[in-house]
């Protein structure tokens, strides 16, 4: 089974970017995107399939991503879902926040697109096990990069 991957970023510009880096680092992944929480919780919540990972923004319009969290997390059916705060913040206080609301951790979004290369290559590589270790391992190597 392909794995899903699901970006909820309100910036087009930054959603081309990641779903062509993603697919040349793994073509197999599916990728899906919606452009604020509350478009993403409501084909969430209707989808036949769920996404094994989600990447979500903080900074966004109608539901913004700490909402989006906190609802993602308080959904017996979604819960589960690992989810990567993939934000233009680098705040102490969004970092702190999200991770203890249940973030995975938190990336900082690289301006090199090698670093960007780098995350999905971890997280395309290890997303349906040991996830939580490589995103360990990945924090070593990535500047932008804060575990929980």
């Amino acid at each position: 089974m392909r794995p899903i991957f699901l970006l909820i970023d309100d910036d087009t510009d930054d959603t081309f970017l990641f779903n062509e880096v993603l697919q040349q680092v793994d073509p197999t992944v599916v990728f899906l995107s919606a452009a604020n929480g509350q478009e993403a919780l409501d084909t969430l919540r209707s989808a036949a399939m769920l996404p094994d990972v989600i990447f979500l923004d903080l900074n966004m319009p109608r539901m913004d991503g700490r909402q989006c969290l906190s609802a993602l997390k308080r959904d017996h059916q979604l819960k589960h879902i690992p989810v990567i705060i993939y934000t233009t913040s680098s705040h102490p206080l969004d970092v702190e926040q999200t991770l203890q609301n249940g973030a995975a951790c938190f990336i900082t979004k690289p301006t090199d697109t090698r670093a960007l290369i780098n995350i999905l290559t971890t997280v395309a590589g290890n997303v349906r096990s040991n996830l939580e270790d490589a995103l360990l391992a990945l924090q070593d190597g990535v500047t932008t990069f804060i575990t929980g």
